[in-house]
């Protein structure tokens, strides 16, 4: 597992660059990565705030500034804010990556404010698009990036949501186990995983192959 901490701050400074190409739109880091609490498994949080004016070209440009600036395997809009005029939430697999590194891209209009419960609430912004199974097997990495931090407390409770999210009951195993299996599960209920799922697989072995399951 390659997790140098300079590659992903290259990355971050790439994908920032390419979404300030938007005129009069402002990029910044939020989370681990934006307050300096952070650690080789930390995600890209990134805020981006675009022109009210310039918000539909923006978003439906998106996709093309992702692909110029890195080839992206995955692309997912939480369903909460899909139809939002002002804010959105998006998720971003990137192909190559760790997958503890994934794009958490937050977009706000100017006019609100980076108001992260905008439109939270309002059923007229929340759309359809959604893979549970993806969003199972994206709970399977979270899971196994807190057993790495040594909260396997959390890992468990991201494991138990994960196979509720499926439809399935979360079995009686080791977390090593259960991500295993789960992985196993998803992909066969959803062969366009399959990819996500080998990857998962890779990242479990490699994990738990490391003393007490450490790297």
């Amino acid at each position: 597992m390659k997790l140098d901490v300079t590659v992903r701050a290259e990355l971050a400074r790439r994908i920032m660059d390419s979404l300030e190409e938007v005129p009069d739109s402002k990029v910044w880091l939020r989370g681990s990565l934006g307050t300096g609490h952070v650690d080789q498994y930390s995600d890209i949080d990134i805020t981006w705030v675009i022109p009210d004016e310039t918000w539909d070209s923006s978003i439906v440009g998106l996709p093309a500034i992702l692909d110029r600036m890195h080839p992206v395997e995955s692309v997912r809009s939480d369903p909460d804010f899909q139809r939002s005029a002002k804010h959105r939430l998006i998720f971003v697999r990137l192909a190559g990556v760790p997958l503890f590194w994934r794009l958490d891209l937050e977009i706000f209009a100017q006019s609100i404010g980076e108001d992260p419960a905008y439109d939270r609430d309002n059923p007229g912004a929340r759309g359809g698009d959604w893979s549970p199974t993806e969003s199972a097997l994206a709970n399977a990495v979270a899971a196994v990036k807190a057993h790495l931090r040594d909260d396997d407390v959390e890992a468990q409770q991201l494991l138990l949501r994960a196979y509720r999210r499926v439809g399935l009951t979360s079995p009686a195993l080791d977390e090593r186990e259960a991500i295993l299996r789960l992985a196993e599960d998803v992909t066969a209920m959803d062969p366009a995983t399959a990819a996500l799922g080998s990857r998962i697989k890779e990242l479990v072995e490699e994990t738990w192959q490391q003393p007490g399951g450490r790297l």
